[in-house]
């Protein structure tokens, strides 16, 4: 029996797959469309999955997020295959096709639904697709990152199974973050469609509209960074990476422990140093401003971010720095509280998030810098949205 891999190329920031209509040079299923796929040519079928994004797309930072269960597909003209799954992500959108390919279209996973493909895409995809379960699991991305994956979901749930489940996957995704508060209001404004068509297209829409919401916020932040020198940050956000891209400032990031989750990003936006989280109070009493994400924004004002927040926050106030919060109004918690997350640690069990008082924080949306006010006006209206779940 063949195995041949199947790989889906993914655009995180639009929640859109890459499919490819087969041209008349390939062997076989002739103007259906597929993922990117091909032979396994080797023991390692991840490496042949690599491959093969690269000789079909040009694609060549394509980042691995996970591969799905093998299964075989029974054809009894062109034989049995055993395929192997396969989900990449890239914002990469510039491609070059080779000679298997006629047309490529990036487009919501659910246009599988509705295109004459190669057999069986749908239950490929479905193995490597987003769930509540890899939502509620995935401790190293940012919540902006984790919301559009829990759009995902709500966005086929609705697709494959209808209104009634895609409601119920709402509540469900709500539940399994709910220390996100971004999370539980971009899932809530989505389901509040009224039918299945308008979840789908609700939710595959917020996906883009949440990052540029994001994008919004993370300029009016690198605004104020025009003359900093030294800026310091800690854990991980895609909307902080936004915001410092194009400062030139030197960037120092703590290694945000439990997790680590500094050390990862300061390799991804190529900071100038990583130190320990004990060393984070002497690099920000000699930093311009010090700027964090958030995981949600409480009704008060107050921001919870990951721990080693407050004590940087605390350290900004005494030597006069600022201390930055970037974040979207959807970050805006309905809630007074929020339930924080634990995780084992050098065998204790220890907190995942912190609060850190509104008086310590300068909190700028993409509406700009807004007040306590406005935040529990923000608060109530996603707590009416979040109620007609209930």
């Amino acid at each position: 029996m063949d195995k041949v891999v199947t790989c889906f190329v993914r655009d995180p920031r639009r929640g859109e797959l890459l499919l490819l209509r087969r041209s008349d040079e390939t062997g076989s299923y002739t103007g259906r469309w597929g993922g990117v796929s091909g032979y396994v040519e080797c023991d390692d079928e991840r490496k042949d999955a690599e491959r093969e994004i690269r000789e079909e797309t040009g694609i060549r930072d394509a980042s691995f997020v996970r591969r799905g269960e093998a299964f075989v597909v029974e054809d009894g003209e062109h034989g049995d295959w055993r395929v192997h799954p396969f989900l990449y992500d890239t914002e990469a959108r510039d491609i070059d096709t080779n000679y298997e390919t006629e047309r490529a279209d990036r487009c919501a996973p659910t246009e599988i639904l509705r295109r004459d493909t190669v057999p069986r895409l749908w239950d490929s995809y479905a193995r490597v697709a987003p769930s509540v379960e890899t939502v509620a699991e995935d401790d190293v991305h940012g919540s902006s990152y984790v919301a559009a994956r829990a759009l995902e979901v709500l966005r086929d749930t609705a697709a494959v199974d209808g209104f009634g489940e895609g409601c119920e996957a709402a509540r469900r995704l709500i539940d399994a973050r709910p220390s996100m508060a971004v999370v539980g209001n971009r899932v809530a404004r989505a389901a509040d469609a009224g039918s299945t068509d308008g979840i789908e297209e609700k939710a595959h829409a917020a996906i883009a509209d949440g990052y540029r919401a994001d994008r919004r916020a993370a300029s009016g932040v690198a605004e104020r960074l025009d003359d900093a020198d030294r800026v310091v940050t800690l854990s991980r956000s895609g909307t902080v990476a936004e915001a410092l891209g194009d400062v030139t400032a030197s960037v120092t990031v703590a290694e945000s422990l439990p997790g680590g989750e500094g050390v990862v990003f300061a390799d991804e936006i190529d900071a100038d140093r990583v130190v320990p989280d004990a060393c984070v109070a002497g690099e920000v009493r000699n930093s311009d401003a010090v700027v964090v994400g958030a995981d949600a924004v409480l009704r008060d004002g107050a921001v919870v971010n990951k721990v080693g927040s407050l004590a940087v926050a605390l350290t900004a106030e005494r030597f006069g720095v600022p201390f930055l919060v970037v974040a979207s109004t959807d970050k805006v918690s309905p809630d007074d509280g929020y339930r924080n997350e634990y995780v084992g640690y050098e065998g204790a069990r220890v907190p995942v998030f912190e609060r850190v008082a509104p008086d310590l924080v300068t909190l700028v949306t993409e509406e700009g810098e807004i007040t306590e006010d406005e935040v529990r006006d923000t608060a109530d209206e996603h707590c009416h949205r979040r109620e007609g779940l209930r």
